[in-house]
């Protein structure tokens, strides 16, 4: 895999340019929870807080949404792909990238257990078991940028397990992470040829399956998103555990993870604890001194990474999961943080010019007219952030969420079917916010007047 070293430029986003702005406004908002929870502005039912209005049911019963509002399938399980396999089940986190040409790429997680179905043979991958390479990976959808007509499809990782989530890069890849720590002897690895729990990266511009090369340095753990600041190449990394630590990579060259580098965790000077489940320890809005201690053995055969971290002074942090990286800060939702335990967003700033970084508590649900476990998040060129439901419930009712720069929480779609919406992500033009439905999975395209 080709990489190129990354311009030492904060301004340069991680998406558009028009999204780049509305997410400066974001961050300069300080939006927070205030004294509205639950009101009808908070449910999307009414009021400012809900900006497109109240959701109008779907006629095909399957995804709520505004008035002006729309949507369409453009890939679901079981299609017809370009290599001969068909799309796999288990949609998780997604990427969009511009390719030039008139073309956007998708690359599209599949959180696959090595009992699941892989959606075809594969060719090529990183794990076995019992001879055969496991399912989990990612796919690529190359659209049409005008039309987003569906030009190729294709599997471009394999041998891989529970590609949950992860995160684009400044040079045109995607970080995919594997939730599943385990391997030969270990819990859930019989037949398991190899240790898993790795950081893959998987091009944009690749045309069929890639050379999987776990990138061992960004540690092994029970991982979920990784995001990249543009202007060091610093790699932020979640991981889903009630009692998770907020990771950091500092790669010995930017743009080139494969080299190595350093991996820390995040320490808050006078806060051991981000969670608030024993009352409030994280006030709303302020903001904490952040240093970083180094961690060694990250490649741990015993899986205790975040508790080896936490021994040592790192806070923690409530089941980590979705990641934004903005303009100068860095978004984190905890899933089940929270006095309510239904979520929080985290707010990391790094320090410029010698400064400190700092991390401040930006959102905490207390009603689940809010959000109710929020996963993962992006921003909207409104300027809004865009969070995806993934409720742990007998009977879910998952929507997406969005977030004001006043804090106010609304609704901007709900889901019908009893599954998760992931891997939120927009066009290059702001036009799409695109979503998965985890399964049976589909990728869907939303459009509506997402600037308003």
């Amino acid at each position: 895999m080709t990489t190129t070293p990354i311009a030492p430029d904060r301004r340069r986003f991680l998406g558009t340019a028009a999204t780049a702005t509305a997410f400066a406004a974001l961050v300069a908002s300080g939006c927070m929870a205030r004294g509205n929870a639950g009101s009808a502005g908070a449910t999307g039912t009414g009021g400012s807080a809900a900006p497109y209005g109240p959701l109008t049911p779907d006629p095909e019963g399957f995804l709520d949404l505004p008035e002006g509002f729309s949507y369409r399938v453009i890939s679901r399980l079981g299609m017809a792909m370009d290599d001969g396999g068909t799309v796999p089940d288990r949609a998780d986190g997604m990427g969009c990238f511009d390719l030039g040409n008139g073309e956007i790429a998708l690359v599209r997680n599949h959180e696959l257990q090595p009992r699941h179905d892989a959606g075809g043979p594969i060719a090529k991958g990183y794990g076995k078991r019992n001879g055969a390479f496991v399912p989990g990976g990612t796919t690529t959808i190359v659209l049409d940028a005008a039309t987003l007509a569906v030009k190729r499809q294709f599997r471009s990782l394999g041998g891989t397990i529970r590609n949950c989530s992860g995160g684009v890069t400044p040079w045109g890849s995607w970080l995919t992470c594997e939730e599943a720590p385990t391997g030969p002897g270990q819990p859930y690895g019989e037949g398991l040829e190899q240790d898993h729990g790795w950081v893959f990266e998987v091009p944009a511009s690749a045309r069929g399956l890639v050379d999987a090369v776990p990138l061992k340095a960004l540690g092994r753990f029970n991982h979920e998103a990784a995001v990249v600041d543009p202007a060091t190449g610093i790699v932020y990394q979640t991981e889903d555990r009630d009692d998770s630590v907020l990771y950091r990579f500092l790669p010995k060259t930017p743009g080139r993870l494969a080299e190595g580098g350093r991996l820390q965790a995040m320490v808050v000077e006078g806060l051991r604890d981000t969670r608030n489940w024993n009352g409030t320890a994280m006030e709303v809005g302020k903001p904490y001194r952040v240093s970083w201690i180094d961690l060694d053995d990250v490649e741990a055969p015993k899986d205790d990474l975040r508790q080896r971290a936490a021994a040592r002074g790192a806070a923690l942090v409530a089941r980590g999961e979705g990641l934004h990286m903005g303009e100068n800060a860095v978004f984190a939702c905890c899933t089940s943080g929270g006095a309510a335990q239904l979520g929080q967003i985290l707010k990391l700033t790094p320090g410029l010019a010698g400064a400190p970084d700092t991390v401040e508590l930006f959102f905490e649900s207390r009603s689940k007219a809010q959000f109710d476990y929020g996963d993962n998040l992006t921003v909207a060129p409104s300027g809004h952030l865009i969070v995806c439901e993934d409720q742990y419930t007998d009977v879910v009712d998952n929507h997406i969420r969005g977030i004001t720069p006043a804090g106010e929480a609304y609704s901007i779609a709900r889901l019908r079917a009893q599954t998760e919406l992931a891997g939120g992500c927009f066009s290059p033009d702001g036009k799409w916010l695109f979503v998965n439905v985890y399964s049976p999975a589909a990728t869907l395209a939303i459009t509506g007047p997402w600037a308003a």
